[in-house]
C-alpha cells in the first residue's frame, strides 16, 4: 500500500465516522444522542428521516465552538449526509414508524 492510498483511506474513513448519517443509522441511538448531549446541543430530538443533515443542524445549533474549526467541517459533512441519507431513505422511514424519533434530552415526568 502506498502512502498516498494510506492517507487516502485514512481520510475516507475519518470522513464517514464523524458523517452525520453513519452516526445516527449505524450507531445505536444512546450512543448518538450522547454526542449530541457532549456538543451541548439545544435539540431534544431528531426525526429519523434525514437524520445525518438533522444531526449537523443540531451540531450547528450548540454553543459555538472556541477552536473554528468544527463549523467547517459540519458544513462539509451537510452535503455529504444529504446525500447518504437519500440512499438509506427506505431503511430509515422504516425505522421512523416502528422506533420514533431519536430522543437526545427527554423531560423526566417528575417535574
Amino acid at each position: 500500500m502506498t502512502m498516498k492510498m494510506a492517507v487516502a483511506s485514512g481520510a475516507i474513513l475519518l470522513a464517514l465516522t464523524g458523517c452525520g448519517t453513519a452516526v445516527t443509522v449505524l450507531q445505536d441511538d444512546a450512543e448518538a444522542a450522547q454526542g449530541l448531549r457532549r456538543q451541548k446541543t439545544y435539540c431534544q430530538s431528531i426525526p429519523r428521516i434525514y437524520s445525518g443533515l438533522s444531526y449537523d443542524f443540531c451540531v450547528l445549533n450548540a454553543p459555538p465552538d472556541p477552536t473554528g474549526i468544527l463549523v467547517p467541517l459540519v458544513l462539509l459533512d451537510l452535503t455529504l449526509s444529504g446525500a447518504l441519507d437519500t440512499v438509506v431513505l427506505p431503511y430509515t422511514i422504516y425505522r421512523q414508524g416502528v422506533d420514533g424519533n431519536i430522543l437526545i434530552y427527554w423531560r423526566s415526568s417528575r417535574g
